[in-house]
């Protein structure tokens, strides 16, 4: 009798403790999640890797090198594939660009290159207008500026005639509209403009207009699928040229990129590939590429 004496006393101390402690740690818990909650309203969240790199594939990305960041790229468009075996479909042919990009500000990048395609020099400044973010203030969308001017280093084809060195000059304004919709899937909106000094063709216009479309579809953690399209407004575009389409992978390996794709554009700037494609998929001419991409971090990054 005075065995089960204990064990009941024992019981009601224990079920006593139980009772009492529940409510002060489920208290505690719920406190916690509210003020995570609260502090989630509070702050700003600005959406982070859109797209894996700086270039879609030709063209920009709303991506920019981080503030201190050098971003070297070289990149390589081969012949077009119908050449057949005897060029080993185009391999024994190659156009090249090299580049240099540089983040100055958590928002603005520059950058310079020098391309073999019409000896073609470059340089450009991005500068995200809005970051697309989430919590206290919500932007669905990330805006970049991109400006672009680009030098023709080519010998004149005419050298009977007074040229100017203004005529090599051509000039790129463009809006690049991105989204993050989910982690595996980006797209973006490139509306742009294109003024050439000087027009291949004396009824050609000297001002260009197109539209572009592009997105990456993450496929696993360090490789995705890109696609990249321009289309040209009927009556400001070059007569004879086609709108250039563009679809490749991303591959991620530590500090580098690599991106491998197919392409109708043998030119790497913006004058070039959207204005200057002259190239037809369904008639096999495309042209095997790729672009890699190494950082290095040459600067202070605060």
């Amino acid at each position: 009798m005075r065995y089960n004496k204990i064990i009941l006393l024992l019981c009601i101390f224990f079920t006593g403790r139980l009772f009492a402690q529940e409510p002060a740690a489920d208290t505690t818990d719920l406190m916690a999640q509210l003020e995570n909650e609260a502090s989630d309203k509070d702050a700003t969240n600005y959406t982070s890797a859109t797209f894996k790199t700086t270039r879609l594939v030709n063209g920009h990305t709303v991506e920019n090198a981080a503030k201190g960041v050098l971003d070297v790229k070289i990149s390589h468009r081969f012949g077009t594939v119908n050449k057949g075996a005897y060029e080993l479909f185009g391999l024994d042919n190659a156009t090249m660009r090299m580049g240099l990009d540089y983040g100055v500000s958590k928002r603005m990048m520059v950058g310079f290159g020098r391309s073999t395609f019409q000896k073609t020099y470059d340089a450009f400044v991005k500068y995200k207008l809005l970051r697309q973010s989430s919590g206290k203030r919500k932007m669905p969308v990330t805006v970049s500026y991109v400006g672009t001017i680009a030098l023709m280093g080519m010998r004149w084809a005419d050298t009977s005639r007074k040229n100017y060195f203004s005529s090599r000059l051509s000039y790129t304004h463009q809006l690049i509209i991105g989204s993050k919709l989910s982690e595996g899937i980006s797209l973006q909106l490139m509306p742009t403009f294109i003024h050439r000094n000087l027009a291949t063709l004396a009824d050609e216009p000297n001002d260009l207009y197109a539209v572009g479309a592009g997105g990456r579809f993450k496929l696993t953690k360090r490789l995705s699928f890109n696609a990249e399209y321009y289309y040209q407004i009927p009556g400001y575009k070059v007569e004879g040229t086609t709108n250039p389409l563009s679809l490749g992978f991303d591959i991620e390996t530590g500090g580098h990129v690599f991106q491998l794709h197919f392409t109708n554009s043998t030119g790497m700037t913006e004058r070039n590939f959207i204005s200057g494609t002259t190239g037809k998929w369904e008639k096999g001419d495309v042209l095997f590429g790729f672009n890699i991409s190494r950082v290095f971090t040459i600067g202070k990054n605060r």
